[in-house]
């Protein structure tokens, strides 16, 4: 019949079925949609919506200190020294513009464009999603020379008395007086334990380091970061910066640079259609561009973009346009001439890597009402976006190869070249080992002593300079999980070289190759097919050079087994002390201070020995290089660290100026330090 047609029938799904929520209710059903979800990311990003109105009003000029508290109580504090939110009354709800804002979604001053020009928050939820997810919250505004307060418990509005007594109201309670001139806003809350995972809660460091972002993203801004808890220790941390996106760039620059920061920006102004009066309309934007950015040596790229104050950590229609511009003015004006030499024949497709090799960039666009992926505005999604940018930053990228420093620009083009070089090399030699696997052959080194067993934890590589060294380590060796390498003489430094010259280097190569995990930027420390690499030197200087070039080579070209912490230094003995008689016994000391106290344990027993000074280890016998530098029971490692490797860099460098055949570096640096040498110690 037709009037049970609403009824739940046999499947359950009838009329009574259908479900309505009603102001914050929806939140609270599917927190998920609004903040991402119900751990601790979710509740970060309920401290991050209340942070971004803040900053907002910042960046409309209106605020100059934003404050973020965490207290002992496990509430979360944001304040501002902006407009503050309006008290008045709003004339449709019949309640304060405070509560409109703090109860209804889509509710806010950043909708028609008067309030804010451009905005983070633009859905207009942040604020009543805070207090949908709270069992308690506190607002207090500053304006019109009073400080005026209104409380939510459970979402509805009303006031705390001394006693902590709630009761229902919609009025706001004049708390004190204030100038007329000082204005601003004050959030206070306290997340519900009902809604949020049990042990959800936010680290300081999870916020410490995007507040730092902000004050870059808006120079002058003061903002405060201050920790209340329990067990918090050190003072406030303020976070202020003067020249914005420099110095963002400038703050995460690591290693040597190549260019100076570079700043540029643009404006420019697109139409797109949005609703209006439940019509689309065509309403024309305007498009600010700011990027700052510079070039240091390394293989590594930092791009990190923003929308007005929101980080887009998945990019969008800005970065796309950013990259076009950098790919098109590299290959059209930097490249220039060196694009029709032979090595460059390429399809071009990895341009945008090469020239994005050591590029540390931040690109900020302020647009008006953006279209973002999802509400926690990770990507950018305005299309026409991506032609203003594209347009602004190949305008000041010509610009800046026009009118920049000449060392700087040419310095960038070979950085360039060098990584396209590096590419294509890389490239014919996957070729390369392909091919040979191809013909059944393993790629390996000819000179390769290699070790039986298949497990990669238990083997090692041991890379020995010199043949006479080569011959007594594979007699010496546990061939089961011991490989030998042979190198001659001192191999390349990597530091001076790109990889393509090292590459070239018959040892570098070799050793790449043994290795089995590639090189540079590609190097796979999954791939490597020996758990430890041990570096057998001459405890002599030549022996420390041959090292320091090795590391060098490791730091530059194999840094992964550094940081892991799989490569080790022998230390072979300096001096050997032979006690003299029938089956005379052998000590090894590996300092002088050892040699001291075996010598005087040695006269103390009244034994007479002979005390040698070791040269190299091709002059020690089979047995002697087992027991004091391969056998893992009885030998000493060092393992080297990146601190280390560094070092050994910079030790590297040394070792060129002093022992290299450039006579007038060494004549140069003899006399920028000869003040340092103390003559009376010299013997002449």
């Amino acid at each position: 019949m037709a009037g049970t047609r609403n009824a739940a029938g046999k499947n359950g799904y009838g009329a009574d079925a259908i479900e309505m929520l009603e102001g914050l209710d929806a939140v609270r059903k599917r927190p998920g949609m609004y903040i991402g979800g119900t751990g601790p990311e979710g509740l970060v990003h309920l401290l991050w919506e209340l942070i971004d109105n803040a900053i907002d009003e910042a960046a409309a000029g209106h605020a100059t200190r934003v404050g973020v508290a965490f207290h002992a109580d496990g509430s979360y504090e944001v304040a501002d020294d902006g407009r503050g939110i309006p008290t008045g009354r709003h004339a449709k709800k019949r309640v304060s513009a405070l509560e409109v804002v703090f109860t209804e979604l889509h509710a806010g001053g950043k909708f028609g464009g008067g309030a804010y020009a451009a905005s983070g928050g633009l859905h207009g939820v942040g604020a009543s999603v805070v207090n949908a997810l709270s069992r308690r919250l506190v607002v207090e505004v500053e304006r019109d020379g009073l400080r005026s307060r209104l409380c939510f418990n459970e979402r509805v509005a009303g006031q705390f008395d001394d006693q902590d007594t709630f009761r229902r109201t919609h009025d706001l309670e004049a708390v004190a007086k204030v100038p007329r001139s000082r204005t601003g806003t004050r959030v206070r809350f306290w997340p519900d334990t009902d809604i949020f995972e049990e042990g959800a809660a936010i680290e300081v460091a999870d916020v410490r380091g995007r507040l730092e972002q902000m004050s870059f993203l808006v120079p002058g801004i003061e903002i405060v970061l201050a920790d209340r808890r329990r067990g918090a220790s050190g003072e406030p941390q303020v976070f202020k910066s003067k020249l914005g996106l420099a110095d963002y760039v400038e703050s995460m620059s690591v290693g040597e640079p190549v260019t100076d920061v570079i700043t540029l920006s643009g404006t420019d102004s697109f139409v797109e259609k949005v609703p209006v009066g439940g019509k689309l309309t065509e309403v024309s934007r305007e498009c600010q561009v700011e990027l700052a950015y510079r070039w240091v040596k390394g293989f590594d790229t930092t791009l990190v973009s923003f929308v007005n104050t929101i980080p887009t950590s998945d990019g969008g229609t800005h970065v796309a346009g950013f990259e076009r511009a950098l790919t098109y003015v590299t290959n059209n004006s930097l490249l220039g001439e060196a694009k029709k030499l032979k090595r460059f024949k390429d399809d071009g497709r990895s341009l945008k890597e090469d020239v994005q090799e050591g590029l540390v960039a931040v690109l900020k666009v302020t647009v008006p009402e953006p279209q973002f992926r999802g509400q926690t505005k990770r990507e950018l999604g305005t299309p026409a976006v991506q032609s203003v940018t594209y347009n602004v930053v190949k305008a000041g990228l010509e610009n800046w190869l026009r009118t920049g420093k000449k060392t700087q620009v040419n310095a960038l083009r070979d950085k360039v070249i060098a990584a396209i070089t590096t590419r294509l090399t890389q490239r014919q030699q996957r070729e390369a080992l392909r091919r040979a696997s191809a013909l059944g052959s393993a790629g390996l080194p000819p000179k390769l002593a290699d070790c039986r067993t298949t497990d990669v934890a238990s083997s090692e590589l041991l890379i020995v300079e010199g043949d006479s060294a080569a011959g007594p380590t594979k007699e010496g060796r546990n061939s089961e999980t011991q490989a030998v390498l042979p190198i001659r003489g001192k191999i390349i430094n990597a530091g001076k070289a790109n990889l393509k010259q090292v590459l070239d280097n018959a040892e570098a190569e070799a050793i790449f190759t043994a290795l089995g995990a590639g090189s540079g930027k590609d190097f796979n420390l999954d791939a490597c097919r020996y758990g430890r690499v041990v570096i057998l030197a001459d405890a002599d200087v030549d022996g420390a050079h041959i090292r320091c070039l090795l590391l060098t080579l490791f730091f530059h070209f194999t840094r992964p087994l550094l940081a892991a912490g799989r490569v080790y230094v022998a230390m072979p003995p300096l001096f050997t002390v032979s006690e003299k008689g029938r089956n005379p016994a052998k000590h090894y000391a590996y300092e002088d201070v050892d040699r001291i106290r075996i010598c005087d344990a040695l006269d103390a027993a009244g034994k007479t020995y002979t005390v040698g000074r070791n040269k190299g280890l091709g002059e020690m016998d089979v047995d002697e290089l087992a027991y004091t530098t391969l056998d893992p029971a009885t030998r000493v490692l060092r393992r080297v660290t990146i601190d280390d490797a560094a070092a050994m860099v910079d030790a590297t460098r040394r070792f060129e100026t002093l022992m290299g055949r450039d006579v007038e570096e060494r004549r140069n640096f003899i006399v920028a330090n000869s003040a340092l040498f103390d003559r009376e110690a010299l013997d002449i």
